[in-house]
């Protein structure tokens, strides 16, 4: 997320001076607003957890606004980048915000960097909401990647007609292979450039195993490209994959930043966030 670009040589523009930070939570205090960085089933639970608890507290849920149809939230919600960590920062402050969970999606790197950021400078606690990662299983045939590009480096020699779920954005690092058939599956349509022989699969989780044995099936699908995004709704794909023998090349999360770590799942949230007694 950027600022808004400004007219050559002009710089840019002033920032307004920003309300003085509203103070962070006392010892013990139930949070009064809480900003949820969103897009995830986690953030969609922990905003309605906190929605229904007798404390009244007031919730909103930010989305980056790449899915045009959004699944229903609790509380309030806005859409759109903050411009930055700056901006972030500012939001914060401007809307009296007292606790920032971080529920975007593991491979959001760049909203986690800016909220880690904005927390710092604000004071705002924050926590990372991040669902544990997959872990292979005795009859996989795992090849981990450090980047999309790193995963497009492995494909050859794994297979030639690839079954490719890593989203819709980011599928350039696979647009020189010429020699692959891709299966791509994703919310939306995904963004060009492509691979010249590419498939669209336009489908929303959660998938079943049956599901998913028959799409790699019908597809003669050799290979299987995934991030590790965790969670159950998307793990059908791993349990049919191993079941064929498939190899399944894995992307690895980015690392959170430095000093900052996650907890699990909601009810850690609750916790961390003191109002796990309702």
């Amino acid at each position: 997320m950027s600022s808004q670009p400004t007219e050559p040589g002009t710089g840019p523009p002033a920032r307004p001076a920003a309300p003085p930070p509203a103070p962070p939570c006392a010892p013990g205090e139930r949070p009064r607003h809480v900003l949820v960085l969103g897009g995830t089933a986690e953030a969609r639970g922990l905003a309605a957890a906190l929605v229904a608890h007798p404390a009244g507290i007031r919730v909103t849920t930010s989305l980056a606004g790449r899915t045009t149809r959004p699944d229903a939230v609790a509380g309030r919600t806005r859409t759109g980048g903050f411009g930055g960590a700056d901006g972030l920062a500012d939001w914060l402050r401007a809307h009296h915000v007292d606790a920032l969970v971080d529920a975007t999606h593991p491979f959001a790197e760049t909203i986690t960097a800016h909220a880690a950021r904005a927390a710092a400078a604000t004071g705002v606690p924050a926590v990372v909401l991040r669902r544990p990662g997959w872990r292979p299983v005795p009859g996989d045939r795992w090849h981990d990647a450090p980047s999309l590009a790193g995963a497009a480096e492995a494909l050859p020699g794994l297979g030639d007609r690839v079954f490719l779920t890593t989203g819709r954005l980011g599928l350039a690092a696979f647009a020189h292979l010429t020699d692959h058939h891709f299966l791509v599956r994703s919310v939306e349509p995904p963004n060009p450039p492509l691979p010249p022989d590419t498939e669209v699969l336009l489908a929303r989780g959660p998938f079943t195993l049956t599901g998913e044995r028959a799409l790699l099936r019908t597809h003669r699908v050799d290979v299987l490209v995934t991030k590790d995004s965790g969670g159950e709704a998307t793990a059908a794909k791993l349990t049919a994959a191993r079941e064929l023998g498939l190899p399944v090349v894995v992307v690895r999360r980015p690392p959170l930043p430095p000093g900052v770590a996650a907890v699990a799942d909601v009810p850690a949230v609750l916790h961390r966030l003191g109002v796990d007694q309702a």
